[in-house]
């Protein structure tokens, strides 16, 4: 059952990332989900859907369905706050940090495991979790040659095919390992599209005490944008709309542009050395060099040539200050980590360190590509061009030590980042900014166990978070760059586990304090430019309860509850005050008392049941509840989301070597929106705001069919 842990087998080639993992006895509130569980995941899934059931966890998408743009947040906290790593190597984008999982699509088909820690959890090379991590493992070797493919369609002309083989671990100690997918979809949003496409593999070599790994993987992605949303009136009339790409004849009807479109590229290169020194010490040694480069491409109607730095364009006798371009805004950068680790696991002892060091190096730039009056124009012409760079290095130290019925836990762990930015944004506004910072995070819990059943325990968990690359542009703009304060967390986790044969009871109690929390309150520089600020002190405090009981021996039933509550204790929003030309005259400020946070619902619950009537068959269905979410972080009902329940429901069945699989999405046909944001004004004469919204609408009842072949 998904909320049970699963031992990972202590073969050279499955300890590559052990060392982040929390086990069994650790005061860490975690789930782990195996080989099996990823494998019978519906096939048009990325990881946030896939982690969708798991407790705590929202998963949202932007076009609607499965492929294209996804997210997760976990405790309400967003994606930009959760460490990712992929074999022990933090995927994060290490501007935005945030991970873009369309950019590794078909990733669930290539995972060994996947571990969802919540909180702050444990410590990891590189970036420090600031709300939650995932740490995910690709494939094992095999111990025997194998083969396999699968084919899928679904709803919106969905087809996701993938093929796959690998030698096993041959005599002489060497195995390879290759697996090739394409996805399409038309998407359920207009101009949801999506063309993906993936490569992974691996070559490996184990002998004696010793073993290597190099990995490939390579990501392409060509997807419609469908980050706008719509509007509340198009929610109404038609949910599937999409303003992205809009433009007007001179008839006054609307079109489309069909390219409007967020292309990238990505490729991983990972290297793996390890060596057991003895039973009980094991040495890792990680390289991996990224490289990702791509751009999104938009339509823009009457546009002003001064908004590019272009001069006014004479076509004829005729003089053009504005015209509809194209422009393709674009990211070109490299990712370097090196890492090493020690792990020792003998005596009742578990402890495990490393050092990590890793360097970023972005380029932004933007192109005007096409300008209905062109002059003279190149066919590239470069309006912006902008570079950030970010060192990090790191080290932790982690150790279990049984006594008795106790085990105590300690880890820590220090970080120092250094960013830098330089030359001229979009707004041609200078980005200059260098800063460095120094974390120190410190965690330590105990647990105890009476008997092999029950499990108590306690820990307390500090976490540091930089601000990102969006955190500051503007504030560098505006000359106050240097005052955007680093976040820290104080994260309190109690809990209780019970795991019997047939049932399994889980219990935590978790208390995650911020200082400085980083919001956005809409207030503007004096130049006009939006800034973050921080926040004195809010919280998420919350309860996670999970369970599991297999009352027959076809019959599995689970599921967990969160109750929580997610406040700032002081926030000031300020809104834009306009005159009839939209021209900027103050902004006012708006002052709330223990205010939700954004995004963050109060009630979140999963339940699922699984049958297995007979050998080969298997049949699920599950249900999904979000409670109410505001879209800003004024607690106002006019800027909130409903409750949703999602009902889904799957069957496979098996024979031979193939699978035959169904899977249904919103059964029950909710028309539920996921996301939103909101932009407010209003009139400096008159009493009636305006408020500009964006809602990103999910599917209705959907299904998607799978057959896979084995050998």
């Amino acid at each position: 059952m998904a909320f049970s842990q699963e031992k990972q087998p202590e073969i050279l080639d499955s300890v590559v990332v052990a060392g982040n993992r929390a086990g069994v006895k650790t005061p860490v509130s975690h789930t782990t989900i195996g080989r099996e569980a990823i494998k019978a995941s519906a096939p048009n899934s990325s990881l946030p859907l896939l982690l969708g059931l798991q407790p705590s966890v929202v998963a949202t998408t932007e076009s609607g369905s499965g492929l294209g743009y996804t997210r997760l947040s976990v405790r309400g906290s967003d994606a930009t706050r959760t460490n990712v790593t992929l074999n022990g190597v933090a995927i994060n984008d290490a501007e935005s940090q945030e991970v873009f999982w369309v950019n590794i699509p078909s990733l669930t088909t290539f995972l060994e495991s996947v571990q969802l820690q919540r909180g702050v959890g444990t410590s990891v090379n590189g970036p420090g979790a600031f709300g939650a991590s995932i740490n995910m493992q690709t494939s094992f070797t095999a111990p025997k040659p194998y083969g396999g493919a699968e084919l899928s369609y679904g709803s919106y002309n969905t087809v996701i095919s993938s093929i796959g083989a690998g030698t096993g671990l041959l005599p002489g100690g060497f195995s390879f390992d290759f697996r090739y997918s394409h996805n399409s979809t038309d998407g359920y949003i207009r101009n949801g599209k999506g063309k993906l496409n993936s490569v992974f593999a691996s070559a490996g070599y184990m002998k004696g005490n010793n073993s290597f790994k190099i990995i490939y993987i390579m990501g392409d992605q060509h997807t419609g944008i469908t980050w706008e949303g719509i509007s509340r009136e198009m929610l109404e009339t038609d949910r599937r709309s999409n303003p992205a790409g809009a433009y007007y004849d001179a008839a006054g009807n609307v079109h489309y542009y069909d390219n409007e479109t967020d292309n990238y590229t990505q490729h991983y290169v990972q290297g793996f050395y390890s060596h057991q020194f003895s039973n009980g010490l094991l040495w890792v040694n990680t390289l991996n060099y990224t490289k990702g480069s791509g751009y999104y491409e938009n339509y823009k109607a009457d546009a002003k040539f001064s908004k590019y730095g272009l001069q006014p364009q004479t076509v004829g006798e005729k003089v053009y200050k504005r015209s509809d371009v194209i422009v393709q805004q674009a990211m070109d950068n490299e990712y370097y980590v090196a890492s090493s680790t020690i792990k020792y696991h003998s005596f009742g002892v578990r402890a495990n360190g490393g050092v990590s060091y890793s360097y970023y190096d972005g380029l932004h730039y933007g192109d005007v590509i096409w300008a209905m009056y062109d002059e003279n124009l190149p066919d590239k012409y470069t309006w912006y061009k902008n570079t950030g760079d970010k060192w990090e290095a790191s080290a932790f130290a982690r150790g279990e030590v049984d006594f008795g019925r106790f085990t105590a836990f300690a880890d820590l762990q220090y970080r120092h980042v250094d960013m830098k930015m330089a030359g001229p944004d979009k707004d041609f506004a200078s980005l200059e900014y260098h800063k460095g910072y120094d974390f120190f995070n410190p965690k330590a819990g105990v647990s105890f166990t009476p008997d092999k059943g029950n499990m108590f325990y306690a820990s307390l968990a500090v976490g540091h978070k930089e601000p990102s690359r969006s955190d500051i542009k503007e504030a560098v703009k505006s000359s106050v760059g240097n005052g955007i304060k680093a976040e820290r967390m104080l994260d309190w986790e109690i809990g209780y586990r019970l795991s019997l044969p047939k049932f399994a009871l889980g219990l935590n109690f978790y208390f995650m304090e911020y200082k400085d929390q980083l919001v956005a309150t809409g207030k503007l520089s004096d130049v006009g430019y939006e800034i973050k600020e921080n926040v004195p002190e809010s919280y998420r405090r919350g309860i996670e309860l999970t369970a599991g009981w297999q009352p027959l021996v076809w019959l599995g039933l689970e599921g967990n509850f969160t109750v929580s509550m997610n406040k700032i204790k002081q926030y000031t929003a300020w809104v834009d005050v306009i005159d009839s030309e939209w021209n900027l005259i103050r902004q006012d400020a708006e002052t709330y008392e223990n205010t939700d946070l954004t995004m963050s619902p109060a009630a979140i619950g999963m339940a699922m049941a699984t049958f297995t009537p007979w050998k080969g068959f298997s049949l699920g269905v599950n249900g999904k509840y979000v409670g109410k979410q505001y879209y800003d972080n004024t607690s106002c009902e006019e800027r909130s989301l409903p409750a949703y329940f999602v009902v889904g429901a799957n069957a496979s069945y098996s024979f031979k070597m193939v699978t035959l699989s169904v899977y249904a999405h919103n059964i029950l046909n909710n028309k539920y929106v996921s996301n939103a944001w909101v932009y407010r004004a209003k009139a400096d004469d008159g009493p009636d705001p305006y408020t500009e919204e964006g809602f990103f609408p999910q599917a209705t009842a959907n299904f998607v069919v799978k057959m896979a072949i084995n050998f």
